[in-house]
């Protein structure tokens, strides 16, 4: 069998906007729990940090606050300016934010997992912040995703990749890790949660491959496109006595909750 050798992922996520929109609603409906955390009030300033195609944008600006949708994904924000035409969206990364003591708060939701270089993100959102203002957050956190990681990685392997894990993206860090992050940048942590949250996936028989198609672009590129059906029947085989219930596919989400000031 041919080896292919992992390759850590260096260039931009290419996210698929459309595929987001119609099949991963429940990112952003999670996402509303924070936004009693941020409690955005009529004219204060709020970055909506990584905000995809801007539905959590749209339900901080019905507060009245003024609020700025960031991302890096050039198709997320061209996407968000067509939903919601009257806010404002910025293209921009989490770890070179260019802002000064410019918001009340600073909210992101399902972002800070894909940003390996936390310090300087949140170096860049301690900056952006205005003295009082609020950070509110919600990522992947220790053990996010353990079951279906394991599957993939399991697939991989079986499919000649060696040394699968080097293709994850991701950062998971625990309350321990992230709170010494917030606090060595000048935030003061005010409350933290881990817990879990198991997450049923849209697209019935296919849900699982859908997500992988749309958060697991590291993995599927480091095969050709030829083997992606075998890698997706071991996967699936492998992740179904965790994840496959009843005929509904879930991913074993667990999320780091933080609400800091600076």
């Amino acid at each position: 069998m041919r080896k292919w050798s992992a390759q850590k992922m260096t260039e931009p996520i290419a996210w698929n906007p459309a595929l987001y929109q119609s099949g991963h609603g429940f990112v952003w409906e999670y996402g509303k729990e924070l936004l009693p955390l941020l409690d955005p009030r009529p004219g204060q300033r709020i970055l909506d940090l990584g905000c995809g195609t801007g539905q959590l944008t749209a339900e901080i600006a019905r507060s009245g606050a003024h609020v700025i949708g960031l991302d890096s994904s050039a198709g997320m924000i061209e996407e968000a300016r067509r939903l919601h035409p009257a806010l404002s969206f910025e293209s921009g990364n989490a770890t070179t934010l260019h802002f000064e003591s410019a918001f009340d708060g600073v909210f992101s939701n399902a972002v800070l997992h894909w940003v390996r270089e936390a310090d300087r993100a949140v170096a860049g959102v301690c900056r952006a912040l205005k003295p009082g203002g609020r950070f509110v957050a919600e990522f992947g956190g220790y053990g996010n995703i353990r079951h279906l990681l394991d599957a993939a990685y399991g697939a991989m392997g079986a499919l000649g990749i060696a040394r699968p894990e080097d293709l994850n993206p991701w950062y998971f860090p625990t309350i321990g890790e992230y709170a010494g992050v917030l606090e060595g940048n000048g935030l003061s942590v005010t409350a933290a949660w881990l817990f879990d949250r198991m997450t049923p996936l849209e697209g019935g028989r296919d849900g699982l491959f859908q997500w992988m198609e749309m958060f697991g672009g590291a993995f599927l590129e480091a095969l050709p496109k030829d083997q992606w059906p075998a890698f997706r029947s071991e996967f699936e085989t492998r992740a179904a006595p965790a994840l496959l219930h009843d005929g509904i596919w879930t991913a074993d989400y667990r999320r780091l909750r933080v609400v800091a000031v600076r």
